[in-house]
Formats: C-alpha cells, structure tokens, sequence
C-alpha cells in the first residue's frame, strides 16, 4: 500500500507525537509501504510559519530523508482535478491533498473527517 501523508500526519511523526494513531504508526512504519510527502504539505507549514501560526520542524527536508519519505510533486493534471472534487472541503491544500491521492491511487492518512468524505482511500490518523 502506498501512503500520502497529511500535514498535521508528517508534523506528528517526525515529533514522535502521541497524537498519532497506532494505526497510522504501523502503516507508516511498514516497510513495505511508500510513504509520500506531498510538495503541498511542504507549501502549506511554510506559509503558516511564516505567518506564525504553525510550529514545525526547521529542517523538514532532512527530516523527509532521515524517514526515507518520498517527494510528490504537484502537476497541472493534479491541479486541474481539484475542480471535479465535491466541497466537502474548502480547504485549498487539503482539496489538493485529495486530487493527488485519487489520481495516484494512494491512502491518504489523515485525522481530517472532512477528508473522509471524500472518495478516496483513508488511514485513520
């Protein structure tokens, strides 16, 4: 199975938090899984730090490699999908978050309910 992380998921696993489900520890930990960090995750804690509405990590890059987490980067055609989704959500990175989970065939871990509505695959964080 292959994982896309949420924001609030990436922030909770790289402080050890326990916050995090043990579900969503396992599946994460798996080996077997590819866990990806979208370039909309990176995007939106910068813009909260910066704005100081979010604390997080400084070297999230390094932490990214330390975890052996993948990049996902964001195309048109994943952009361009956040038009066709229901507005369960209004929030733009997390709309994102979805398209790119739907096109790429990945769970997306999330505590998000909001999320949940949508039809894409979920991990309960």
């Amino acid at each position: 199975m292959n994982l896309l992380v949420d924001t609030h998921v990436v922030i909770w696993y790289f402080s050890n938090s326990y916050e995090l489900s043990k579900q969503a520890k396992e599946a994460i930990n798996e080996g077997g899984n590819l866990v990806f960090v979208s370039a909309t995750t990176s995007w939106e804690i910068a813009i909260k730090r910066g704005l100081g509405k979010l604390k997080a990590p400084n070297n999230f890059e390094e932490e990214m490699l330390r975890h052996r987490f993948d990049p996902l980067n964001i195309t048109i055609s994943h952009t361009l999908a956040v038009e066709n989704l229901p507005f369960h959500h209004n929030d733009p990175f997390d709309r994102l978050l979805i398209a790119q989970a739907k096109m790429e065939n990945l769970s997306l871990v999330t505590r998000d309910k909001n999320i949940m509505k949508y039809d894409v695959s979920t991990i309960l964080a």
